[in-house]
């Protein structure tokens, strides 16, 4: 499996780059089809000069399987490291367990061709009623309480992909894959953007988009 390692306002040494090819065997292992990990290192120093931590991003790609994502922070990059491969085996072998467990014990979202509803997740798609409500304010954002004096800026990283047609079931699988709680989608059998998103425990929901607003709400 093929590795790359680039660090960002920090050196890579020799030793770091011993340890993840150490690490990669681990996770070549149980991940026999991977083909190439890549690996980012970021140092970040504090204003204050007295704090500092590395953020180790982990992404695993290969032909015929889904990307596999994980990151973790710590003081120190070996640490980081650690923890970083531990959450990437461990989500491989929640996602292998979890088709496992399909195989054996079907179950999930169904699909009614006639009524075009879904079963089998707690969670009805958002209708086309509550997003107009929500675009012509009848249904206000709430704003954050006036008596919270504390503001912190807050940096938003954006990512842009593109869209992907697929089931809730892969969809599910992916989220889990990539380690985050919720995953952006096509519904494959409505062609509806959708989210699914994590619960409680191993339950999970689904909130899709209509294509098409009410004659009322485009009026408005």
């Amino acid at each position: 499996m093929e590795t790359s390692i680039v660090g960002v306002g920090v050196g890579i040494t020799e030793r770091f780059r011993t340890v993840v090819e150490e690490k990669s065997t681990r996770i070549e292992n149980i991940a026999p089809r991977a083909e190439r990990l890549d690996v980012k290192v970021t140092h970040r120093a504090y204003h204050n000069g007295h704090q500092e931590d590395s953020t180790v991003e982990l992404t695993l790609t290969g032909k015929g399987i889904p990307i596999v994502r994980a990151e973790a922070v710590d003081g120190d990059k070996f640490t980081a490291l650690d923890l970083a491969v531990d959450k990437l085996c461990e989500q491989i072998r929640r996602a292998k367990q979890k088709r496992v467990d399909a195989r054996n014990h079907p179950r999930g979202a169904h699909y009614a061709k006639g009524t075009g509803e879904l079963t089998g997740i707690d969670v009805q798609p958002a209708s086309v009623e509550v997003l107009a409500a929500v675009a012509t304010g009848e249904i206000p954002v709430v704003a954050a309480a006036e008596e919270e004096q504390d503001y912190t800026p807050v940096v938003i990283r954006t990512k842009d992909f593109g869209a992907e047609w697929m089931t809730v079931e892969e969809a599910v699988d992916r989220m889990e894959l990539v380690g985050h709680d919720f995953f952006l989608f096509i519904d494959a059998r409505t062609d509806h953007p959708s989210v699914v998103y994590r619960r409680k425990g191993w339950d999970y929901g689904v909130i899709s988009l209509t294509t098409q607003a009410q004659p009322n709400a485009l009026a408005s």
